[in-house]
């Protein structure tokens, strides 16, 4: 793990995307709250802030490091949902793999809670996709 007793405290910012691909009904099942284990939206929400949060934990190279605030947003586009997530920290190093982290467990949360309606007749998920995940930005504030 890199040393950064020597660096001074930055307020940072990283912002992180990714999109799950589903049908149609499954997109609206979302949007509307009918899908069977309950709102994905929210949960997925929570999913991601509680990643962003245990980044150091599941990444053996990351350091611990002190989040000022995590925002999680949700945009549809045609055939896919959308996850950003922003993250503040003031600290020593940057917040890039917290902002990934955030987006790639959000992903998967929507994906878990969505799974039986996505299987086709014969088990199968045909158009599930997790994708596209990047850092869109990642700055120094100040």
């Amino acid at each position: 793990m890199i040393d950064i007793t020597e660096k001074g405290e930055v307020h940072r910012v990283a912002i992180a995307s990714g999109r799950i691909y589903l049908r149609e009904e499954t997109l609206t099942a979302i949007r509307t709250g009918s899908v069977v284990k309950g709102n994905v939206l929210v949960t997925a929400e929570v999913a991601g802030i509680m990643a962003v949060k245990g980044t150091s934990s599941l990444i053996p190279m990351c350091h611990q490091i002190p989040i000022t605030g995590v925002d999680v947003d949700f945009s549809f586009g045609e055939g896919y949902l959308e996850v950003q997530v922003r993250v503040t920290s003031l600290g020593k190093t940057g917040v890039e793999m917290e902002a990934l982290t955030g987006v790639s467990v959000a992903l998967l949360t929507v994906w878990d809670m969505v799974k039986s309606a996505e299987k086709d007749t014969a088990g199968q998920y045909p158009s599930t996709e997790i994708g596209e995940i990047r850092v869109l930005e990642k700055r120094k504030v100040g």
